[in-house]
């Protein structure tokens, strides 16, 4: 798949930092060493931690090149990485490691999820975030139209998908023989956009990404086109024309 845009992302910047700012309220830490945040796109939840924590090292990792860079001009002073989650190993030293919204790209989360808080030193924690939004019409939708038009049989498209999140029962059968404290909850939030092709637009920095990056220009109009199509039957204005996204995420906060 072709880098993310950090651009894309950005457009929504304050609706997408939200979910971390709720996140790290929660954290009970209050002098950590080491503040590791997985997934650190363009640095808008790295700001949070090197905010909430001056006196911390904290370091931003992720796999996108584009997003490090924006980050990286973001805070120049915060340290980051280029690297997979997936088999990346913490610094024993990392007693807060926080995941807004990346988990739920990684193919078996939840085993990484109990492998870096079983590294973790005692009262660390894992506080982690995860859109839970794949039954929400806009997540339908990429899947509908990623299996119909021309590019139905594109194997990439047809694998683009996230699957659906396990139940937190799940989430805390694995993680609480390995901790001391587990919280898990959910929030819906209902974020107001200016139009229905503004979801469009949001989704584009995120979950629409997959399924088009394996396509050439002109068949990504046509898959927007189509997208957006469903996306303003679906979404109808209010009463000043805006439109409200549904948008569930996951919590889990795991304390060594």
């Amino acid at each position: 798949m072709e880098d993310w845009s950090a651009r894309q992302y950005l457009k929504f910047e304050d609706e997408r930092t939200r979910p971390p700012r709720d996140l790290l309220a929660q954290v009970p830490l209050q002098r950590p060493q080491l503040v590791v945040d997985l997934g650190c796109g363009p640095g808008n939840s790295t700001e949070l931690l090197a905010e909430r924590y001056p006196d911390s090292q904290v370091i931003g990792l992720d796999s996108s090149p584009d997003m490090l860079r924006k980050a990286r001009e973001r805070l120049p002073n915060c340290t980051f990485i280029e690297a997979d989650i997936a088999t990346w190993k913490p610094d024993p030293r990392a007693d807060l490691i926080f995941g807004n919204a990346v988990m739920q790209w990684l193919p078996d989360h939840p085993a990484i999820m109990r492998r870096l808080l079983e590294s973790m030193p005692a009262g660390g924690v894992l506080a982690i975030q995860m859109p839970d939004n794949t039954r929400e019409p806009a997540l339908r939708f990429q899947r509908e139209v990623g299996a119909s038009g021309p590019w139905k049989d594109h194997p990439e498209v047809q694998a683009a998908a996230r699957d659906d999140l396990p139940a937190p029962e799940e989430y805390y059968d694995l993680l609480k023989p390995r901790c001391t404290h587990i919280d898990i909850w959910h929030t819906v939030y209902n974020h107001v956009m200016p139009s229905p092709q503004a979801i469009t637009e949001w989704f584009k920095g995120s979950s629409l990404q997959p399924f088009l990056s394996p396509l050439d220009a002109a068949s990504r109009e046509k898959f927007l086109a189509a997208y957006t199509d469903r996306i303003i039957g679906a979404y109808k204005p209010r009463h000043d024309g805006k439109v409200l996204l549904r948008f569930p995420r996951l919590f889990i906060l795991a304390v060594r």
